[in-house]
């Protein structure tokens, strides 16, 4: 096994790695929006319509991350964790727009778990499809 070889397999280590513990983060963070130990500070002040709109998204959120984790691990279509991975992304400025329009303020550590989130599936993406990045064992 050569240097590049072995750079390859401790990258593409690390990057399996790192996705899967986002995907567990992201999951987990979402299901716990239901509970008293979210990871998120939400705005309790709220009532009417807007009463646990964010923290039912974050459950929709788990919900997909989970369906589609599944269906791209069945499927052999990795490539979709790109898409997944740019709508993570997306949230970030879906969220402040949310936050603004509704004059309701957002927990900042989104921020942060959505760049985290949305990056790991972007690479892992772009990983999985980048047959030259792939190790082949014989």
């Amino acid at each position: 096994m050569n240097v590049t070889s072995k750079f390859k397999h401790a990258a593409s280590y690390l990057i399996e790695a790192n996705f899967y513990f986002a995907v567990f983060v992201l999951i987990s963070g979402g299901l716990l929006s239901l509970s008293d130990r979210s990871v998120f500070a939400y705005n309790e002040a709220l009532y009417g319509a807007l009463d646990n709109n964010l923290r039912i998204i974050m459950v929709y959120l788990a919900l997909t991350e989970a369906v589609v984790v599944a269906y791209c691990f069945f499927s052999k279509r990795f490539h979709f964790m790109i898409l997944v991975g740019f709508f993570l992304l997306l949230m970030i400025g879906s969220l402040d727009f949310y936050g603004e329009v509704n004059t309701v303020e957002i927990d900042s550590d989104f921020t942060g778990f959505f760049l985290y989130t949305g990056l790991s599936h972007l690479v892992y993406g772009v990983f999985k499809t980048d047959a030259n990045w792939r190790v082949h064992t014989p």
